[in-house]
């Protein structure tokens, strides 16, 4: 297995104690009054008149025979919250919202870990975001922000199925889940679990009194999407008929017909759909894409191009519009019109960088390759930077033009010198894909003598001298970064699972230090929670080893986390729950080599075949 690398808001966090007691921030004023109260009313377990006087000594301890608080503030609670609001009031977010969420744990009220999540999510601190709003969802079930952040973290690391669940109470509560923009989201990204996405829809769909729920045209639209792009056409489409009864003036309804109608080829249908849906949202850029998308389709340049320029002059000639636009053209294989809307943008004072990009690309398809050059070096530091200097070696490389490539890139590397290292790892690439790894190396080699300390470049030859079975190489370059970088954890990780991995006699101690300092540098990385638990079940501690990677699995539910995670719960007997997981993974895709791995040597936890 290859080593593994590594909502903003008002705050409420300078506000006091007392007033944080005294009112909540998103509902009713309640929150820590009765527990303040009890501070007072009930913590008192001794009267004053054993005192020798106003100022006297006690002759005994008063506490020693009062029984244990067991509500209220005592002590270490007072002390938690106290430390936690001046954490926040210093800026330590981080401190701020651990105490939150102890005493959240402790006291069982919902404005607490509101108040944790609001603070790590002030703090950027992912791990502890999450950890609240479950904690504040516990605490308050009826909440909808905490579902919504919960979905926002499951959808961004990749767990379709658990973003949805958790859109889906939402819904159930009468709140917005915002179920069509999930939808639109999965269709776009290669690898979303369709068919298990739209088994969860229809289940909600199928529970009593679903058609009550305040918003049940979003689950219909977001379900319909889902189907339709499954091929479920004549099942989206009732679907849509469906929310045209309950709701005909929503926008979104109009955007799906439109677009299930460009999937069935009803070009017509699509265009009317895109008119209607554009009269009710008359500056929705989608509406005027699908519009133009129809026209295209029905082969209406001239038509196409007329009613996008009027489009863009009602827009004031929306730069971003007139860009997406001259994409749509290209993508439906239009290049001249494309090139019509992006010439106006040639010589104004700041020329977008994709439109340089664009217009290289439509010169390349036109054959002229030194036009399409120029066009590709125009285009500067930014997000289309690389990706230029990528197609325009490419470029050269298809006209049988090796050298003038890795000329071309060696010159770029001398003009950008903060894409340096990129602009030698993208070289590096072509060579590979060129199948010369012998000039790859050397090129490596050579650029790491000039730059020893390059941590990019020395992490890179030290991934290829691993895939190449040269493990003594790979440690040796990892150790340079360290060297210059002790704290990096992305090296530590891998030198560090590299070893347990390998299970090399004498060095899981070794490796457990690696990982612990990985951790310690980068604790919310669920690549060293995987390392983590890795390593101390190879250290014979599979208990230990099964918290830290259901730890990585909940933030990274991949299969080489489910693999490491799946032999852990067969090594303590519950090889049902590891053939569930299993079964997960490989229902979610269907290239599963690190489960297929697992497989041959546990043949016993192969899942049931479903009918």
């Amino acid at each position: 297995m290859r080593p593994r690398s590594t909502f903003s808001g008002p705050t409420i966090l300078g506000s006091s104690l007392l007033g944080f007691a005294l009112s909540n921030t998103s509902g009713p004023r309640l929150a820590l009054l009765p527990v303040v109260a009890a501070l007072f009313l009930g913590g008192c377990q001794s009267t004053s008149s054993q005192q020798d006087g106003p100022l006297g000594t006690w002759a005994d301890d008063p506490m020693h025979e009062a029984p244990p608080i067991t509500r209220g503030l005592d002590a270490a609670g007072l002390s938690t919250l106290l430390g936690a609001e001046l954490a926040g009031q210093r800026g330590n977010y981080r401190l701020a919202s651990q105490g939150y969420l102890e005493a959240a744990q402790r006291y069982r009220e919902p404005a607490l870990a509101e108040r944790a999540t609001f603070a790590a999510r002030f703090g950027n601190e992912a791990a502890l975001v999450e950890a609240s709003a479950l904690r504040w969802r516990e605490l308050a079930p009826q909440a909808e922000a905490p579902n919504r952040l919960l979905a926002a973290f499951s959808l961004q690391r990749g767990d379709w199925l658990d973003s949805l669940e958790q859109r889906l109470d939402i819904a159930n509560a009468g709140g917005h889940g915002d179920i069509t923009a999930f939808a639109e989201i999965a269709v776009a990204e290669e690898g979303a679990p369709l068919t298990l996405i739209a088994q969860q829809l229809r289940d909600h769909l199928a529970q009593p009194n679903a058609d009550q729920l305040a918003h049940h045209s979003d689950v219909l639209l977001g379900t319909a999407l889902i189907e339709a792009a499954l091929g479920d056409t004549t099942v989206a489409q009732r679907r849509l008929d469906q929310v045209a009864l309950l709701d005909p003036e929503l926008a979104t309804l109009w955007l799906v017909r439109a677009r299930l109608a460009l999937e069935m080829e009803d070009y017509s249908a699509a265009r009317k759909a895109a008119q209607q849906g554009l009269q009710l949202a008359p500056d929705d850029a989608r509406f005027i894409l699908l519009l133009a998308q129809a026209e295209i389709r029905l082969n209406n340049i001239s038509a196409a191009e007329v009613q996008t320029n009027a489009l863009l002059e009602s827009h004031g000639g929306n730069q971003d519009l007139r860009l997406s636009l001259a994409q749509l053209y290209l993508e439906e294989g239009h290049p001249e019109p494309a090139k019509r809307l992006l010439q106006p943008l040639i010589g104004q004072p700041e020329v977008p960088n994709l439109a340089y990009f664009l217009l290289g690309t439509i010169t390349q398809a036109q054959g002229e390759t030194d036009n399409a050059l120029l066009y590709y070096r125009q285009v500067s530091e930014g997000d289309e930077f690389l990706p230029a200097r990528a197609a325009a070696a490419q470029m050269l490389v298809e006209q049988d033009r090796l050298l003038d490539a890795r000329a071309f890139l060696r010159i770029e590397r001398m003009r950008f010198d903060n894409y340096f290292t990129e602009l030698v790892m993208l070289e590096v690439q072509l060579l590979d894909e060129m199948n010369q790894p012998a000039d790859a190396n050397a090129l490596l080699d050579r650029e790491i003598n000039r730059t020893p300390d390059d941590a990019a470049l020395l992490y890179m030859r030290a991934m290829r001298r691993w895939e190449a079975g040269d493990i003594e190489g790979m440690e040796q370059d990892l150790r340079q970064v360290l060297r210059t970088d002790p704290n990096n954890a992305e090296a530590l990780n891998a030198l560090g699972y590299t070893l347990a991995d390998l299970n090399l006699p004498g060095r899981l101690q070794e490796a457990f230090e690696l990982i612990e300092r990985a951790y310690e540098a980068d604790p919310d990385n669920p690549a060293v929670l995987d390392s983590m638990g890795w390593v101390y079940f190879r250290l014979g501690q599979p208990e230990e080893a099964l918290l830290w990677l259901e730890s990585a699995y909940t933030q990274l539910p991949d299969q080489e986390v489910a693999a490491h995670l799946a032999e852990v719960l067969q090594a303590l007997g519950r090889e049902e729950e590891a053939r569930r997981l299993i079964q997960q993974i490989m229902q979610r895709t269907n290239l599963h080599p690190q489960i297929d791995n697992l497989l041959e040597r546990y043949p016993e936890l192969t899942p049931p075949v479903t009918p």
